[in-house]
């Protein structure tokens, strides 16, 4: 089965910056494949135009640049949130939040990444492109599985099971 709207797509993928630096890769850490739900935006735009039409066993390498990936970055794009709103790894009260710490922030567009610009006791200025605007990113894919999806799956919007959201 090929790669096309309405498929679940089990995938192993490494990614690396502009510069040929991994970013991160599900290879790495010996775990299961992602999951997702083709054609329902679970990945960036340029990912699944660029694995559209492609079946388990293939393995390609692409680069998408930053309009098909996190876009352009754009200038002046900070704001200033309270500090307790911002979100991490460690969300404990103890959170020490430093300059250039990716955080996450709930707003009325659902969760979004910012990086952290400058911080104070009470109040944080944040950068709110994408950790990843502005750069072309490379992947390197590996097509596990393609399966119909179910009409449960295609209703929620994303893929259950190994490697999709558990409910």
């Amino acid at each position: 089965m090929k790669i096309a709207k309405d498929t679940v797509v089990q995938l192993h993928y490494s990614l690396y910056d502009d510069q040929g630096n991994l970013i991160e890769s599900t290879q790495s850490t010996g775990g299961d494949p992602v999951a997702y739900l083709q054609g329902h935006q679970n990945m960036i735009p340029g990912f699944e135009k660029a694995v559209t039409g492609m079946e388990a066993g293939e393995q390609q390498s692409f680069t998408l640049e930053p309009k098909d990936a996190y876009g352009e970055r754009k200038e002046g794009n900070e704001q200033r949130v309270p500090v307790k709103h911002l979100q991490g790894p460690n969300t404990s009260k103890k959170q020490k939040w430093r300059k250039g710490m990716v955080a996450w922030v709930e707003t009325s567009q659902g969760t979004r990444q910012v990086t952290v610009v400058k911080v104070g006791r009470f109040m944080a200025d944040v950068d709110t492109n994408h950790p990843l605007a502005g750069q072309a990113l490379r992947f390197d894919v590996d097509i596990v599985n393609v399966r119909a999806a179910t009409p449960e799956e295609i209703e929620h919007k994303h893929a259950h099971g190994v490697g999709g959201h558990q409910h």
